[in-house]
């Protein structure tokens, strides 16, 4: 074992402990790093910052360590890493937003705190960051979901959550259901039918079973798996499914 990867399985360890055993009450302060918020008017900050309570971004720059020794906070050192957001948002990367509300993949205040931790020597800019999370994953120092850690020093960190499996669910018994039916777009060109053994049949413009497949419901979500292949979603509000440019009601 290089003395590289003693420091990375070493890294914060008790912070890590405290953090997993923490109730959501005491705030979380990763200092000592430079970050690269992608804000256009916060920029990037070097030797500073970022400040957590809960799942939510507080504070960010430097010498909020003061404040977070008042508040008891979690202290986590961050000498020689970079923070950068954990979800990206290609037009932020070039720019391509003129107001900062839009910029959604922002270490900003008020965010909610998906960030990652890396090597300065690994993390020259947002991209190369991400992509050492997922070409060298064991180099991560932490990578940060709502304000909870997913890895911390190169691995799974305890009680993270657990991924779904892959593979495609069986379909649930939906009797009873009170969506399942035909719905009809407002031009009446699309008839969707939703059977209660998961399977829907579309009518488009007169032409029947033009689509035929599989379904699940997730809350108001509809997620399709058509029988040649291809997925699709709609959502459900109110008494209307909006299903890609359609808007369907039931009939």
């Amino acid at each position: 074992m290089t003395d590289t990867d003693t420091d990375t399985v070493d890294w914060n360890r008790k912070a890590l402990d405290e953090i997993v055993a923490n109730d959501g009450g005491r705030p979380v302060l990763f200092t000592n790093a430079r970050i690269v918020t992608m804000d256009p008017l916060i920029g990037t900050v070097t030797g500073a910052d970022v400040l957590l309570v809960g799942s939510l971004i507080v504070g960010v720059g430097p010498a909020i360590v003061t404040a977070a020794q008042d508040d008891n906070a979690i202290v986590v050192d961050c000498t020689g890493t970079t923070v950068v957001p954990a979800v990206v948002d290609t037009a932020a990367l070039v720019g391509g937003r003129g107001r900062r509300s839009e910029y959604v993949a922002t270490l900003t205040p008020g965010n909610t705190a998906d960030f990652l931790v890396v090597p300065d020597e690994l993390a020259a800019d947002v991209p190369s960051a991400v992509t050492t999370l997922v070409s060298r994953p064991e180099r991560v120092r932490a990578l940060v979901a709502a304000g909870r850690p997913v890895l911390w020093a190169g691995t799974d960190a305890p009680g993270r959550p657990t991924a779904p499996e892959t593979g495609i669910p069986a379909a649930p018994d939906l009797t009873g259901d009170p969506r399942l039916g035909v719905w009809i777009d407002r031009e009446d060109f699309l008839h969707q039918e939703l059977t209660a053994d998961g399977r829907y049949d579309e009518t488009r413009g007169g032409r029947p079973h033009a689509y035929q497949g599989r379904f699940w419901i997730d809350g108001d979500r509809i997620d399709y798996l058509d029988d040649l292949g291809f997925w699709a979603y709609g959502k459900f509000e109110a008494d209307e499914l909006h299903h890609a440019s359609y808007v369907m009601k039931r009939s």
